[in-house]
C-alpha cells in the first residue's frame, strides 16, 4: 500500500513514484514502444490502484502532467475530472504526446470531456502521428463509455475513419482500425454501417485501408461479436 490518500499532493505522489523506480521494469517497457527516458518503471497494475486511492483532482492532475514523468502523466489521465477538462488543456497536453500509451490514456479522459467532439475533429486533422492517433482512440473509448449517446452520433465518425484509412503510420492505422471495430460492436444498427465500411476498405487498392478493413471484417463477423450484438437487439412487442 502506498499510504497516499485524497489529500496527497503532486509532490507526495512524485516522491512515492520515485521510491518505486525499477530499471528492470523500465527496460521491459521499452520493448513495447514505451518511452522510458522520463519513466520510473512503475507498471499500470500499480498506477491504477494508486489513482483510485488519491481520487480525482483537476488541478493536481495538471501539475502531475507538467512534471513530464510517464507515470505522473498516466496518473494525471487516470485522476483528472473529465468534466473540467477544457479544449485548451487537451490541446496543450497533445503537444506533449510522445508515446502511444500516454495518448491512449489521455484519449480515454478526453472522450468524456465537454469538448470531445470538436477535439476528435481537431486531432484527426492534425498531421502529427500521435495527435491523429488520439482522435481515433477517443472514438474507440467513446463507443464503449458513452452509453446514453444515440447511435447517430457515432455514424458521423465513419467518414473520418474512411478519410484516414490510408494513413500508413503504424500508430494511426491501428487506432483507425480500433475505432472502426469499437463503433461496429456498439449496437446492431452501428454494426451494419461499420461492417459495410470495413468491407469497402477491405476491397481498397490501398494496402493500409485494405488491412484495416480486412481486420475489422474479421472481428465484426466473429461469432462471439454477433452473439453479443444479438443480445443487445431490442425485442419487438407482439
Amino acid at each position: 500500500m502506498s499510504g497516499l490518500g485524497r489529500d496527497a499532493t503532486a509532490d507526495d505522489i512524485l516522491a512515492h513514484l520515485a521510491s518505486l523506480a525499477s530499471d528492470t521494469d523500465r527496460a521491459g517497457m521499452a520493448r513495447y514502444g514505451i518511452r522510458t527516458d522520463r519513466a520510473y518503471g512503475v507498471s499500470n497494475a500499480v498506477l491504477r490502484p494508486l489513482a483510485r486511492a488519491i481520487g480525482r483532482d483537476h488541478e493536481r492532475a495538471r501539475t502531475l502532467w507538467a512534471s513530464g514523468w510517464r507515470e505522473a502523466r498516466l496518473l494525471a489521465s487516470f485522476s483528472d475530472d473529465p468534466r473540467l477538462v477544457t479544449e485548451a488543456q487537451a490541446l496543450s497536453w497533445a503537444d506533449d504526446f510522445d508515446s502511444w500509451e500516454i495518448v491512449d490514456h489521455a484519449a480515454d479522459l478526453f472522450a468524456d470531456s465537454p469538448g470531445a467532439d470538436r477535439l476528435v475533429e481537431t486531432f484527426a486533422a492534425d498531421e502529427r502521428e500521435f495527435v491523429r492517433r488520439a482522435a481515433f482512440a477517443m472514438m474507440a473509448w467513446a463507443s464503449v463509455h458513452r452509453k446514453k449517446v444515440p447511435d447517430e452520433h457515432f455514424l458521423v465518425w465513419l467518414p473520418l475513419i474512411e478519410q484516414h484509412a490510408t494513413d500508413a503510420r503504424n500508430y494511426v492505422r491501428k487506432a483507425v482500425n480500433w475505432a472502426l471495430r469499437q463503433i461496429g460492436k456498439r449496437s446492431p444498427a452501428l454494426h451494419e454501417s461499420a461492417l459495410a465500411l470495413a468491407r469497402k476498405l477491405a476491397a481498397s487498392p490501398d494496402r493500409t485501408a485494405r488491412w484495416i478493413g480486412t481486420d475489422a471484417v474479421r472481428e465484426l463477423t466473429d461469432e462471439k461479436t454477433l452473439k453479443r450484438l444479438h443480445r443487445r437487439r431490442p425485442a419487438h412487442g407482439g
